[in-house]
């Protein structure tokens, strides 16, 4: 949904932004992992099967940094990525083609977050997935990406309209 956004408003700073409290929550999570423990938390819940509760703690949100530090990569570079090809498009057709714009865009940027928030999540991260499955995934999420962003494009068009005439500005 937050590509729908950049496609409306289409500005750097949601990017940053969105960046910021990302890495705000991640901050947290990440503090989580390392608390000074009272002595009897990591085996308050043995009896419930779970040996060691600060170990699977740490692991379940462990795993979940490559996910939080693959998705700001992914997401500020595709975004950013995003905004320039959005921009350079409209240099070029001015304010025809707002379709080829919005697409074009987000179809290579959603190609980009795609294919860097899996390498780190899975290839780089504790899977270790193999180059096969990395690029049968990330082919497969690319393609549901394709076909969302193409099946959204008359609303986000719509919401061009309403938001040019509404401000009374266009693609300059």
């Amino acid at each position: 949904m937050v590509f729908v956004l950049t496609d409306i408003i289409n500005e750097r700073l949601i990017s940053w932004l969105t960046t910021g409290l990302i890495l705000y929550a991640f901050g947290f999570a990440y503090l989580a992992i390392h608390p000074s423990l009272a002595a009897c938390w990591p085996g308050a819940v043995q009896t419930q099967g779970v040996p060691d509760q600060q170990a699977a703690f740490a692991a379940l949100f462990g795993e979940g940094m490559w996910a939080i530090g693959g998705s700001i990569t992914a997401f500020l570079l595709s975004q950013l990525i995003d905004v320039r090809i959005f921009h350079a498009i409209c240099r070029r057709t001015g304010e025809r083609w707002k379709w080829l714009r919005i697409t074009g865009s987000t179809l290579i940027s959603q190609c980009i977050d795609t294919f860097v928030v899996l390498y780190i999540m899975f290839v780089l991260g504790p899977q270790h997935w193999p180059l096969d499955r990395f690029f049968a995934i990330g082919s497969v999420n690319y393609l549901y990406k394709v076909i969302v962003a193409i099946l959204m494009t008359p609303a986000i068009y719509g919401a061009h309209q309403l938001i040019e005439v509404w401000l009374g500005c266009g693609c300059a």
